[in-house]
């Protein structure tokens, strides 16, 4: 293994997807930058490199500290990678989700005139930005 271990293994290995497919597809989607460049998942990882790994709404960083192709216990992660990641990042994990959904009973059709201006409303919509003025 001097030469490297493919990224998307080498991130299976040490914990940080669930599967190896995962992995890929966090490559290929440019969620995972190897040295500051986004990196493709058949991309060798070297001792010393540096991970950035965009899971949810979080950027994580891990320094290469040792390579494996072989999945591991979570006891033995320390030794392979050093996680990087600052307090700030992990935060935005925990950070209340400030969404609400906007929910009709089912078959009562669609929303009348006056419903539509009323969600409107509650998004904050404003149907007059859309509109041209021609004057």
């Amino acid at each position: 293994m001097a030469e490297g271990v493919r990224i998307d293994k080498y991130l299976w290995a040490i914990r940080i997807f669930k599967t190896r497919s995962e992995a890929a597809t966090a490559c290929n989607g440019n969620k995972v930058l190897l040295n500051g460049t986004p990196a493709k998942a058949s991309k060798n990882v070297k001792v010393g490199d540096t991970l950035q790994v965009r899971k949810a709404s979080a950027q994580f960083t891990y320094k290469v500290l040792a390579l494996s192709e072989n999945r591991m216990g979570a006891q033995l992660v320390p030794s392979f990678a050093e996680n990087l990641t600052p307090e700030s990042e992990i935060q935005k994990l925990h950070a209340p989700v400030e969404t609400f959904f906007l929910k009709r009973d089912r078959g009562t059709g669609r929303p009348t005139k006056k419903e539509r201006r009323e969600m409107d409303a509650l998004l904050g919509f404003d149907p007059s930005d859309f509109y041209i003025d021609e004057d």
